[in-house]
């Protein structure tokens, strides 16, 4: 049975660019949705960086089901729990512990965790992980380290965030172990 991981690749197919939303105030996240889908994003990060994130994300999830949106900045078994209470659909996190990845091989909902190294992937892979988040993409080598993984390691993909902008956006996917990337770019646009 393929792991849960692997899921993730399924339900985020077709996805190149995944908005990651910051919400400073529960009255801007629909409509803020709204002209993310308008532009033609189908999938959507809401981080539990501030009081209004799980909020965000039932709100999002009821009004709107046919987007798919994650909850990000998920560093504990509660955010995770409370993350699918909300209606995430996918969950990420800026590394991983022991305590998610527990939380994560309980949950039926799946888990892109985050790497900075190529030990820290292969671990994961050991443990049946194929999708991972570069973070902080840029701080770590971004397009140079993740160039130099294709060849020993191409069975893994990589969904960089972290100092990614509109120009380098394609460049990150232009490789072929990148499935998305991941920016907030066009929230503010």
């Amino acid at each position: 049975m393929a792991h849960k991981n692997v899921d993730l690749g399924r339900l985020l197919k077709g996805t190149s660019i995944i908005p990651v939303i910051v919400i400073k105030e529960m009255g801007e996240a629909l409509p803020l949705a709204r002209k993310l889908v308008a532009k033609g994003y189908k999938t959507l990060e809401i981080t539990l960086r501030t009081e209004f994130g799980l909020m965000a994300i039932m709100e999002i999830a009821e009004a709107m089901p046919d987007v798919i949106v994650g909850a990000g900045t998920v560093i504990n078994k509660g955010q995770y729990e409370a993350a699918i209470a909300a209606g995430a659909q996918f969950i990420v996190s800026p590394g991983h512990t022991d305590a998610l990845i527990e939380e994560a091989e309980q949950s039926e909902v799946p888990f892109l965790p985050g790497v900075a190294t190529p030990s820290e992937a292969m671990k994961l892979y050991d443990k049946g992980y194929e999708y991972f988040k570069l973070f902080p993409a840029e701080a770590v080598g971004g397009l140079k380290l993740l160039k130099s993984m294709i060849s020993p390691l191409p069975q893994l993909k990589f969904c960089p965030t972290g100092g990614i902008n509109e120009k380098s956006a394609s460049d990150y996917l232009a490789l072929s172990n990148v499935f998305c990337v991941g920016g907030s770019w066009m929230v503010t646009s």
